[in-house]
């Protein structure tokens, strides 16, 4: 098939047969189909939208560009002999500010009897990354060997790892020219996108978190619900069991934002050593409970959320995260020291609203750009890390705040660099939320499910 005859086909509104999308790929992935060739098919397919079929051959095609690991299979080559007896589950969020769900449900779900070979990304745009917090762990491994991986999978239940070469390569080189080309915001790309990846992972069940609010990639909860419709008909268009939890992202998920600040969060929730924030273990504790069942460990909803809960209460789940945390090479004391291991930033003060009141509305997404310009993500890929600078003890919609001489507490603790970021920081948080003379009416944490 000649390459430029498909770009005019979808172009003029066609619709492509999978045997046509399995080649564009194949080209996509062995270079033959040129940088110029692939942004503009990606243009026609922001201009024509793709059908449902569409869709589900893209993510399949793109998907099978590269290994697809099979965990259950003895007699596959990269098996050596080794099968799990586990399910393979999974969970991935759209991404939001302070979500270290991640951090908490692998070994939540781990704990329960499900493997969790989650292969997550860093840092985009305001949104934290979760490899961007595992790397404030001294000696962690995000870039294990394959062998590695599927041993820390198997010993322990969990290993939550970045994006090899080898998954789905056909996304990385698509991802980096859509990012060059004005096509990201494609719904048909985005879903090929993040289930290619999670296909690859030879998952049996996956759940999504879709966020919505203005700290979400999509705001609008039609746009949000739209996404999360299409995500679970293509899942489940290729075979993959999933559903869709729609999260709130109208508040800072948790007390923190950062990145050891995060993981600092979620060492103090699996461990029970300091007050666990109420929104972030709600959200927590229903993804893993979908999950739970999606995966054929429990038989209904009620009974996976007492086996999620269990798992956090009776520090199985922290024992799962040290667990995972040590063999990839992180220390082993992480979890009676973390406060001595993780980074910390040399400033660190409170950020005081000008007047007392109460939190009425917060643009997440400017406290997300905020940690970014504070040195906590990235404005261009090459960009480094500053793992110890964020946010602490966040205030939440509703809650009483101000000055430092009232008996309010304050928007935030901010950890800086130096005196002068911590400044601009605190400008832009200050500007970040709105306070009023009565609290927010704050909605629930999970909006809406679809199976």
């Amino acid at each position: 098939m000649l390459t430029p005859e498909l770009i005019r086909k979808k172009r003029d509104g066609g619709e492509l047969s999978a045997a046509e999308i399995e080649e564009f790929v194949a080209g996509i992935t062995d270079g033959s189909v040129t940088d110029a060739q692939v942004g503009a098919m990606a243009m026609a397919i922001v201009w024509r939208g793709m059908s449902g079929a569409e869709r589900v051959a893209l993510t399949g095609a793109m998907m099978r560009s590269g290994d697809v690991l099979e965990w259950h299979n003895p007699h596959a080559a990269q098996n050596k002999g080794f099968a799990l007896d586990r399910p393979l589950l999974d969970k991935h969020s759209t991404g939001g500010v302070g979500d270290k769900v991640s951090l908490l449900l692998a070994p939540i779900v781990a704990a329960c009897g499900g493997a969790v070979p989650m292969i997550s990304g860093r840092g985009l745009g305001h949104t934290g990354g979760t490899l961007d917090k595992l790397e404030s762990i001294p000696g962690y491994d995000v870039k294990p060997s394959p062998e590695r991986f599927r041993d820390v999978v198997a010993s322990v239940g969990c290993a939550i790892i970045g994006q090899t070469g080898a998954l789905a390569p056909a996304d990385k080189r698509l991802y980096a020219i859509r990012d060059s080309t004005g096509t990201v915001e494609s719904l048909s790309l985005i879903v090929a996108s993040i289930l290619s990846k999670k296909l690859a992972a030879g998952l049996d069940a996956l759940v999504m978190d879709v966020k919505a609010g203005s700290g979400a990639f999509l705001p609008s909860l039609d746009d949000t619900r739209e996404l999360a419709a299409a995500i679970v008909a293509v899942a489940q268009g290729n075979g993959l069991p999933t559903s869709a939890l729609l999260t709130d992202m109208n508040q800072v998920l948790g007390r923190t934002a950062g990145n050891a600040v995060e993981v600092l969060e979620s060492i103090e929730v699996l461990t029970g050593s300091g007050a666990a924030d109420a929104r972030l273990v709600e959200v927590t504790l229903a993804l893993s409970a979908e999950l739970l069942v999606l995966g054929g460990l429990q038989n209904d909803p009620f009974a996976a959320r007492a086996a999620a809960e269990r798992a956090l209460s009776s520090g199985a789940a922290a024992d799962a995260f040290a667990a995972m945390v040590t063999a990839l090479g992180g220390p082993p004391n992480l979890l009676e020291a973390p406060a001595q291991l993780l980074p910390k930033a040399p400033v660190i003060a409170a950020v005081e609203p000008a007047e007392a009141g109460f939190v009425s509305a917060i643009d997440v997404r400017a406290v997300g750009v905020a940690i970014v310009a504070l040195g906590g993500g990235r404005s261009r890929e090459t960009d480094p890390v500053d793992h110890a600078v964020g946010l602490t003890e966040v205030a939440a919609l509703g809650e009483s705040v101000g000055p430092a001489d009232s008996d309010s507490r304050p928007l935030a603790i901010l950890h800086a660099r130096d005196q002068a970021s911590f400044e601009r920081g605190a400008a832009a948080l200050r500007e970040a939320f709105t306070v009023g003379d009565a609290p927010a009416t704050v909605g629930p944490e999970v909006l809406e499910i679809l199976r």
